[in-house]
């Protein structure tokens, strides 16, 4: 019964101690909660007015983002320290200084990868080697840029599916950007019979190749011969188109195959067959036909002497 009395009168004491401190702190409380509110409005103000100046200087959403974001985090946590500052908690901030280096360093090599892929998504946010609408070739995927985060970039292929590749790796690879000049040269491939006149197949296909869609008329037509194939001659005819979807190169290469067979029937141009040579186990220099005679006289040999 002792023990207990002694136990309730010692808490009795520490509440009426915790009471006595907080009607003294109650001052600095309401100082503290007042610089709290202080806090967050100031770091919100200081903030949409940075989002007002900063699109002028930067046009990247992610970008201008994470200065805004990374501002007001740095303000708020200014002032939660003044707050601790004030309710006399210095240790309490020392402290949680501390944790914060030490749970960083922990999270560094936890997330490496993300910060990676975060640090790579800045830099490619300041350098702008592509943006959104772009098509462009990385990591072995094709396709149009639809979103750049500082985590990702979001590319649409032209069957539809949608590719979330990390930053890290698109800054680490090669990237072909299909879209920066807004033109793209196009190869047709073509073989001709070796009994034409080349250069007669060589105006044909100019000619026929002025008027194919999206073709920049800046830039001549040029038709290069550059193989002997095994049943044609080989060349290509080589154009610029314009170009910011991949329905512009498709297109433009379907229009040119038309146009260029429908010049060839014009002029009576052969593009040939290819050539198979049939083995029927013939020696080498006997002719087809002695070997079919050959054939037809034990074939009818051998009826005589079933007849028989």
């Amino acid at each position: 019964m002792n023990d207990i009395n002694k136990a309730l009168s010692l808490l009795l004491s520490k509440l009426e101690d915790w009471g006595e401190h907080l009607i003294l702190m109650l001052p600095n409380l309401f100082v503290a909660l007042v610089l709290l509110i202080i806090t967050f409005y100031v770091a919100r103000v200081i903030r949409d007015g940075l989002d007002k100046v900063i699109v002028r200087f930067s046009h990247s959403p992610a970008l201008n983002n994470l200065i805004s974001t990374l501002l007001y985090l740095a303000l708020l946590m200014i002032g939660f320290f003044f707050v601790l500052s004030v309710l006399q908690l210095d240790k309490v901030v020392v402290s949680l200084l501390a944790g914060v280096g030490i749970i960083g360093l922990a999270l560094g090599f936890a997330f490496q990868d993300i910060a990676a892929n975060f640090i790579s998504g800045i830099i490619i946010a300041v350098q702008k080697p592509f943006g959104v609408g772009d098509m462009i070739e990385t990591n072995d995927y094709f396709g149009v840029i639809e979103r750049v985060t500082l985590r990702t970039i979001d590319i649409r292929k032209p069957t539809g599916e949608l590719v979330k590749l990390p930053n890290k790796m698109v800054f680490e690879n090669p990237v072909t950007n299909f879209s920066s000049n807004g033109i793209r040269r196009l190869d047709v491939e073509v073989g001709v019979s070796y009994g034409e006149d080349l250069e007669k197949v060589q105006q044909v296909v100019i000619d026929a190749l002025q008027e194919v869609k999206n073709r920049v008329k800046t830039r001549d037509i040029e038709v290069m011969y550059d193989a002997f194939g095994d049943s044609s001659i080989n060349f290509k005819a080589r154009f610029w188109i314009t170009y910011s979807r991949q329905i512009d190169f498709v297109s433009a290469k379907s229009d040119a195959i038309i146009k260029i067979k429908k010049a060839f029937d014009a002029n009576d141009i052969m593009i040939p067959f290819p050539i198979r040579t049939l083995d029927f186990g013939i020696k080498g220099g006997e002719k087809l036909n002695e070997h079919l005679e050959s054939l037809q006289a034990q074939i009818q040999n051998g009826r005589k002497v079933s007849d028989n």
